[in-house]
């Protein structure tokens, strides 16, 4: 499972914060490296005092006493010398950069003849020899430190610069996706068919340009869907003196008209009738002001079913328990009822034989979010058609769509994206619709 953040901050500081632990790492290392070389000079030179000290000692002394001071200066001083014969074990050389250098320091301190081994057989130390006269004796002293004590001090310095400079990684990555985290929001709020506040026009260039360029754009859907609004409510509106008339007209035709064509010029001047309130629900839908409350959607749902109860076309249902959701309680059973209607139409099982070919079902389709789904037994809609038909004003076969102004499932899936969700239209098992609402929960 990749553990990855979503969203631009989280990205960016994810990435400075390995960079900058590295960059800290780097730095002590470097400072490690460093201190080596002034560290390793400082053993040396102590250790050559010791050396120079025990061989003045030695060389002011007579050389029959030469090995009773040895004794006194291992007893009183904790220094260990040994004169050079075959019973000391060869030595071992060190190894590493710093016992190099260390040794490097002593031969041109002391002299080039001098030796430096880490141990001789068993007895572990830092063996170095020295010469008097044609002697050559060895000082044996405790392994030198080559590393001083950890640099506390500095490590708490460093841990506070990698600090602040976290802090300040995220304060400025913050303050650069400020405007695109507000440009979000009010993206999503566009595609809802809302209108969203201005963006910014202020801060770096790329910014400012993308604020701008977010307004106008929003600026041109608004004038666009303004002008579309005011086209279809006129022409519905001029329509309806039209029709009147005409119904009127056959209304008052003499009896001896023959009642086929007046029953059929009535059924088609409802048919009109029937397109201009689509028409006119589409732009009411456009500008929809109604406000979004907390509301049980499968009270909403049996309030729809209800309503086709009494008008004899029964609806079966399958609610699953829901959690109260933030609706907009008239557009979604205006919602709900553009898809009975248009699942009505198409259902091959008649109401009224008391098997209803048309179904809801309420339920989650996931943890965030739940379902609304109106399902019939009609002819269905070909897969490759199923994302046309939810634009204004398109049709398929003459099978689903011989009558009407192509607005139904428009209408429909402009109030799914007002509620912040969608309409997903699939095939069913057997034949028919399954036209499903996809509502979040928040």
């Amino acid at each position: 499972m990749k553990v990855w953040p979503r969203s631009l901050l989280w990205r960016t500081v994810a990435l400075l914060v390995p960079l900058l632990v590295l960059s800290q790492l780097a730095w002590f290392g470097m400072l490690s490296l460093s201190d080596r070389e002034p560290r390793a000079r400082q053993v040396a030179e102590r250790v050559a005092s010791v050396v120079n000290l025990t061989r003045a000692a030695l060389v002011g002394s007579r050389p029959e006493r030469r090995r009773e001071l040895l004794v006194e200066l291992n007893e009183s001083e904790g220094i260990r010398v040994y004169p050079d014969d075959d019973t000391l074990p060869p030595g071992i050389l060190g190894e590493g950069p710093i016992r190099r250098y260390v040794a490097a320091e002593l031969v041109r301190r002391l002299g080039e003849d001098t030796l430096v081994y880490d141990a001789r057989g068993t007895e572990r130390g830092l063996w170095v020899s020295f010469r008097i006269d044609e002697d050559r004796f060895w000082v044996v002293l405790p392994p030198p430190r080559a590393r001083g004590p950890f640099p506390w001090t500095w490590f708490a310095w460093g841990l506070l610069v990698l600090g602040l400079s976290i802090v300040g990684a995220y304060l400025i990555v913050n303050r650069i996706t400020r405007p695109l985290r507000a440009a979000v929001p009010a993206a999503a709020a566009l595609g809802r068919g809302e209108e969203p506040p201005p963006l910014p026009e202020s801060g770096p260039y790329e910014v400012a340009a993308l604020g701008r360029a977010f307004n106008e754009m929003a600026r041109d859907i608004r004038e666009l869907d303004e002008a579309r609004k005011l086209l279809l409510a006129g022409i519905s509106h001029d329509l309806r003196t039209p029709l009147a008339r005409l119904r009127l007209g056959v209304e008052m035709m003499p009896s001896s008209t023959d009642s086929a064509l007046a029953d059929g010029m009535v059924q088609d001047i409802e048919d009109m009738d029937a397109i201009i309130d689509q028409f006119l629900a589409y732009v009411r839908e456009s500008r929809n002001d109604e406000i979004a409350v907390e509301a049980d959607v499968n009270a909403l749902v049996r309030t729809v079913v209800e309503r086709f109860d009494r008008q004899g076309t029964p609806v079966r249902v399958k609610l699953d328990a829901l959690p109260a959701m933030r609706v907009r309680p008239l557009s979604f059973q205006r919602m709900l009822g553009n898809l009975i209607d248009n699942a009505f139409r198409h259902a091959r099982v008649p109401a009224s034989v008391g098997a209803p070919g048309v179904e809801v079902r309420t339920g989650r389709l996931d943890p965030n979010t739940a379902f609304v789904a109106v399902l019939d037994r009609g002819p269905g809609i070909a897969e490759a058609d199923r994302e046309r038909v939810l634009q204004p004003f398109q049709r398929v076969d003459a099978a689903r769509t011989d009558k009407g102004s192509g607005l139904g499932l428009a209408i429909v899936e402009r109030i799914a994206r007002l509620h912040g969700g969608r309409i997903v239209l699939a095939g069913r098992d057997g034949g028919g619709l399954e036209a499903r609402i996809e509502l979040p929960f928040t």
